[in-house]
């Protein structure tokens, strides 16, 4: 199936089912996703937000303006600090 074939049938069950698998790095059934079916989810996920979803919806949404524009370390540390995003194990 084309991807635009595959993008006009695709519904908010299927998009949020290819949001998880991208998290994952599997399908529902526990098969590892290839790297050609990231990259296809990936962008069918992407082509699908910009058409239904309001920009502050969409993956990799980051809210404000870039505060590093002429601030120094000691300065931006703490503004900076409060946006990164930090994973834990």
């Amino acid at each position: 199936m084309q991807l635009d074939a595959f993008l006009e049938k695709m519904t908010p069950a299927i998009h949020q089912a290819l949001k998880l698998a991208l998290e994952l790095g599997k399908w529902p059934d526990g098969r590892a996703m290839t790297e050609e079916e990231r990259d296809v989810s990936l962008q069918a996920v992407i082509v699908y937000e910009h058409e239904h979803l309001p920009e502050s919806q969409r993956v990799g949404y980051m809210p404000g303006k870039c505060k590093s524009g002429g601030t120094s370390s000691k300065e931006g540390s703490s503004a900076e600090e409060a946006t990164i995003l930090r994973f834990r194990n």
